[in-house]
């Protein structure tokens, strides 16, 4: 047995290399695990198990083993490998790692094989930072303790009844998990006694630190025993985390487990250039044109979500929203009814899908960009888990292009560029869609014998009445499938979309900061919309200093540094602003051309992120210089 200097005692029997400062452990799946094994007291750890293989190296109970062998774990990852023989030496433990490394098991299957389950007081809290997160470690403690008697978990956390969790921890539980405000209550409450507590478990303190929550940790970790072990697990490490575990962890280990670029191959990551007016349409033809077997679509606020959701409703998508509205038992629900395939398609922020693990999830559509490169990171490994592929696609308006290169450096591997899909893409899905349906029907029949007995008489009663073949029978029957919609897409192609490949003929590329906005396809068509608005453009504006009659009431005035010795016409101008905007060309009001400048009138109310980004617009390789009219 060896003794923590911050207390408790758990039996070890590892393998270890007690000469090593640092390990490095390289697999095939390319992640890398850095060991600080610094301070490690070895002398006194005896190796066993030298020669076995899996799990088995830990030294686990049969117990435990058995349990981890019916749920298909037979080789240990790499934040596994380091992390499970430090714990085991009862060290208080420092780990980076991204979601879907098997960081639970790395701390869970320690805890277990040092619980004693004849004590019916937490020895084990585990602070999570969402309900969803929580709920998900306690079912893998859960799943870990299958053949362990007595071994007791709860989940405790906001929105759940308080007086439920109150009963079950006075039955008596080993292991608590739960979000750092409930459990808060419970100790001030005096509900949740930790007064045997051994180890404490800080799972994505990052996601804790972004949420405001680590006030409440600290609060926690300060009315703990003084004698207990800390672990801490982080996909980043920002100072403040930095901090925390310097001062309330004592000489940790730490490991630190790379995610390269290999594990990132199962995941075919792509990115749409699309004005912001036309997300929705282009949304509803990505969906079209992937197969995709669950879907989970990302927006960044709760109102998004809904009119997301309602949209895709209305073109016949089994949809469920997952955000903060969304009260918890319902919560349980649309996540259950995900992962049976009830539902298809899921729309929700990134809070509430944090900590999501269902396996049949095959795309992830970033529909916002995601706040930061973390946060990408995060969404797409919604898909590709359990080393199944998967795929994400990225909606980027022209003026958030500048935060591709960061979001690649995140993954480390480029992002491909997709056009927004054709109607023959769209209709080749459909048809393939349709086959695959009737093909699965005729192996597997969806209807009771009963059932396909009372439709056999009505198909051969229509043949009888109506002298029908049964292939026009057949072709009926899949026409009636379609309710009323037609099976082929038909009708306009052009869709708006920034082009990425080179410039127009009529304007070059921003070779500046923005990423090379290119607005080559949409000036083509400014020409077109100049012509509409049918304000004071072209030729016949005025050359003088002074602009001809105010703006509407509806609209601002701007000027511009570009004029006719700039060889600037108005479809130029439209089609930048349109593209940087998201503005239909109608929106763009009066447009007058002097010798030096011009002044372009757009409606009222612009956001000052959109006024910055075309502050930096350039037109034909020059800057526009966009600047609110003084006159």
């Amino acid at each position: 047995m060896t003794e923590h200097a911050n207390g408790g005692s758990f039996a070890c029997s590892v393998d270890i290399d007690a000469t090593a400062k640092t390990t490095e452990i390289n697999t095939p799946e390319n992640n890398t695990a850095e060991v600080n094994s610094a301070q490690i007291n070895s002398a006194e750890v005896k190796t066993e198990a030298t020669t076995a293989s899996g799990f088995a190296r830990f030294g686990f109970a049969p117990e435990l083993l058995k349990a981890l062998e019916a749920i298909g774990y037979l080789e240990p990852s790499p934040i596994q490998k380091a992390a499970i023989p430090e714990l085991m030496l009862g060290r208080d433990l420092v780990g980076q790692a991204q979601t879907g490394t098997g960081k639970t098991a790395a701390f869970a299957l320690p805890m277990l094989a040092a619980l004693d389950p004849e004590q019916r007081k937490p020895q084990v809290l585990v602070l999570a930072p969402t309900r969803e997160l929580a709920l998900q470690v306690a079912e893998a403690f859960n799943s870990y303790a299958s053949h362990l008697p007595g071994v007791r978990t709860l989940a405790i956390y906001g929105g759940a009844d308080f007086r439920d969790q109150i009963h079950q921890l006075k039955r008596g539980v080993q292991i608590v998990v739960g979000t750092p405000g409930r459990v808060m209550d419970h100790m001030r409450q005096g509900t949740l006694d930790l007064s045997s507590l051994r180890a404490l478990v800080l799972d994505e303190a990052d996601e804790m630190l972004r949420m405001g929550f680590i006030d409440d940790v600290e609060w926690v970790l300060e009315q703990l025993p003084e004698q207990r072990q800390v672990v801490l697990f982080s996909a980043t490490m920002p100072p403040e985390i930095r901090r925390i575990s310097q001062k309330y962890l004592n000489a940790p280990a730490e490991i630190t487990i790379k995610q390269k670029a290999a594990d990132a191959s199962r995941i075919r990551q792509r990115f749409l250039m699309v004005h912001a007016p036309h997300k929705q349409a282009a949304l509803e033809r990505v969906l079209e044109a992937e197969t995709s077997e669950g879907v989970i679509i990302f927006a960044r606020t709760k109102a998004i979500t809904l009119t997301v959701a309602e949209s895709l409703e209305q073109h016949g998508y089994d949809v469920a929203v997952l955000n903060g509205d969304v009260p918890q038992a319902q919560r349980e629900r649309t996540i259950e009814r995900l992962k049976s395939g009830q539902v298809d398609v899921l729309v929700a922020t990134d809070v509430a899908a944090r900590g999501l693990d269902v396996e049949r999830i095959s795309l992830v559509i970033n529909y916002d960009i995601p706040f930061d490169s973390e946060a990408y990171v995060h969404r797409i490994g919604r898909t590709g888990r359990a080393g199944r592929s998967g795929d994400a696609i990225l909606f980027l308006t022209p003026r958030e292009r500048r935060f591709l290169g960061g979001m690649e450096r995140a993954v480390g591997k480029p992002i491909e560029e997709m056009e927004v899909p054709s109607n023959a893409t769209i209709n080749q899905n459909r048809l393939d869609r349709m086959r695959t349906k009737l093909t699965n029907c005729l192996q597997t029949p969806a209807s009771s014998e009963q059932e396909r007995a009372l439709l056999s008489e009505i198909l051969q009663r229509v043949a009888q009445e109506q002298g029908s073949s049964p292939e026009q029978l057949a072709l009926a029957a899949l026409e009636l499938s379609l309710v009323g919609k037609p099976l082929l897409l038909q009708g306009e192609e052009n869709f708006q979309q920034v082009r990425q490949n080179g410039p127009g003929r009529d304007g070059g590329r921003d070779g500046g900061r923005d990423g090379g906005r290119d607005f080559g396809r949409d000036r083509g068509r400014g020409r077109e919309m100049g012509r509409e608005v049918g304000r004071d453009v072209g030729r016949g504006a005025p050359r003088g200093e002074r602009p001809v009659g105010p703006p509407e009431d509806n609209m601002e005035r701007f000027r511009v540094e570009l004029g006719w010795r700039d060889r600037i016409k108005p479809g130029n101008i439209v089609g930048a602003i349109a593209n940087e905007a998201g503005l239909n060309g109608r929106s763009i009001g009066r447009i007058q051309i002097f010798d030096t400048h011009s002044t372009v009138d757009l409606p009222k109310g612009m956001p000052e992120d959109v006024f910055q980004g075309l502050r930096q617009l350039r037109v034909m390789n020059k800057p526009l210089q966009l600047s609110r009219f003084q006159g």
